[in-house]
């Protein structure tokens, strides 16, 4: 089949990283990505089409429509001809969604990728996009594939047609997200850290959603309770640039704990360097990629419980309530006596980490369950 891809941005972040590791690693069908916006930096555009997938850039100005994108994308699909048109994030659902029909598509497919939006906190613009496709999803969509258990959870209480909605969790291509204590060595040595030091470390760009602050709060109790760590954020904008940050961290007499390492692309050294990965959000996650891609390289997690980050952790680290930096402390006390304890028993928590992403989220299982979907057989 020829599957036409509509997303908002190619920005990196989950869900361009998961659409660049289907394109790429599906052989099966013929693959073209369309992004709303212009190619930016530090985006997946040149990555795709260095491994032959087409890129088509529509230039709309965030959070704005303009009539010539819209033409540009009506004619692309009127001359592409795609058997399927799949979009991802809800404007590219509603723009892309609306094209498409108009164009004379009849497998359409909308991807939903979060898990909840909050006045105040996510955009106006995005709520409101939110609420007009939740009228549309009725008739424009053939179906609705969602990222993760929380997001249709969530989506249908907001009005989404149910029935149309599939769960197709990310899938991760594990010959790369894999254990290698040389990569970790590797990482330790960059940050000239012992190999006894306690590294923990979180992945996620500097946003009021992954509530860095919140985690600078319970970290801040952890060393109080006697605990020596350190702990590196990598991100977009976690850098000493970040006045803000930069002040939270003194105010909490951080500063000897803290390692800001802003933006990176080798996530699986840094991975393989951590003892344990953190995720402090609050809200709006959906299926939170760096949670997999750590237990994937055998790094255990401790996560807040949002979106599907419990279900993908299961039994093999820590859960605690978001928005609470007690509680998060607890979690991160626990992995960090066990990881300072037995060694047998941290290995095999290691070891079961990395297990059930094998079982669970492979990308080949992901692949094929899309397949299913654009086949209209569901999954």
């Amino acid at each position: 089949m020829k599957i036409i891809h509509v997303i908002t941005t190619l920005t990196y972040g989950g869900a361009e990283a998961v659409l660049y590791r289907l394109c790429s690693s599906d052989r099966l069908n013929t693959h073209i990505v369309v992004s709303l916006m212009d190619e930016g930096i530090y985006a997946f555009g040149p990555s795709l089409q260095k491994v032959g997938i087409a890129v088509h850039y529509l230039n709309m100005p965030r959070s704005r429509v303009t009539i010539s994108g819209v033409i540009k994308l009506f004619r692309l699909i009127r001359n592409l001809k795609p058997d399927v048109v799949q979009t991802w994030m809800y404007h590219a659902d509603l723009i892309g969604g609306i094209v498409a029909k108009l164009a004379g598509v009849k497998q359409i497919y909308w991807n939903i990728r979060n898990s909840t939006l909050e006045l105040g906190k996510s955009k106006y613009s995005t709520i409101m996009v939110l609420k007009l496709c939740a009228k549309l999803s009725g008739f424009l969509p053939k179906g609705i594939v969602c990222c993760a258990y929380k997001a249709k959870e969530v989506h249908a209480t907001l009005g989404y047609d149910a029935k149309k909605m599939f769960i197709i969790s990310n899938g991760y291509d594990l010959s790369i997200f894999k254990e290698s204590p040389d990569l970790g060595r590797k990482f330790r040595e960059e940050l000239n850290l012992a190999e006894d030091t306690r590294l923990l470390g979180m992945v996620g760009r500097f946003d009021p959603q992954k509530d860095h602050f919140g985690l600078l709060e319970a970290l801040n109790l952890v060393k109080q309770a006697g605990f020596e760590f350190r702990l590196c954020l990598v991100g977009d904008d976690l850098n000493v640039g970040n006045i803000k940050l930069i002040e939270k961290i003194k105010e909490l007499d951080l500063i000897e704990e803290i390692i800001l390492l802003d933006r990176r692309s080798d996530i699986p050294v840094v991975m393989n360097g951590l003892d344990i990965h953190l995720l402090s959000s609050a809200y709006g996650e959906a299926f939170p990629n760096v949670v997999a891609e750590a237990m994937a390289c055998g790094t255990p997690c401790v996560t807040t419980d949002v979106g599907d980050a419990a279900l993908i952790v299961g039994d093999t680290g820590w859960v605690v309530p978001p928005a609470n930096a007690a509680r998060f402390a607890e979690g991160i006390a626990m992995a960090l006596k066990e990881c300072g304890g037995d060694p047998d028993s941290w290995q095999t928590r290691r070891e079961a980490a990395r297990t059930r992403v094998i079982e669970n989220f492979g990308l080949e299982k992901m692949i094929t369950a899309y397949h299913a979907v654009w086949r209209g057989e569901g999954v």
